[in-house]
């Protein structure tokens, strides 16, 4: 039974299912844009508020939570020096999802996520 079960479970155990939202964050960060399923999509979504949320308080306690979560260390620096010029006035809503065709395979929609300017 999943009734008001909050978070996409992916078809994965959880520890592959967080290791999996982690490295789409990381490339997320890293380039911009990146092209996954509708469902990854919208689950990475919360991820990445999250992280960019605590990249604006800019602390050394964010700092260290971010660190502990994206993989790339040189993206968290990146991160913590552009994000209060980039989103500083915006108090959420930095990511974009855009709906693609489906995939040819097997015709799993498909989704861009981009962060917003």
């Amino acid at each position: 039974m999943r009734h008001r079960c909050r978070v996409a479970r992916l078809g994965r155990p959880a520890d592959q299912r967080k290791a999996l939202l982690r490295s789409l964050t990381t490339a997320l960060l890293t380039h911009g844009r990146i092209t996954t399923t509708l469902t990854k999509a919208k689950a990475l979504r919360s991820e990445v508020e999250n992280i960019i949320t605590l990249a604006k308080s800019g602390t050394i306690a964010a700092r260290r939570q971010v660190n502990g979560y994206v993989y790339d260390q040189a993206v968290v620096k990146g991160l913590f020096e552009a994000v209060s010029s980039r989103y500083g006035n915006r108090s959420g809503g930095y990511t974009r999802i855009i709906q693609t065709l489906p995939r040819r395979g097997d015709a799993t929609p498909m989704a861009i996520i981009e962060l917003v300017d």
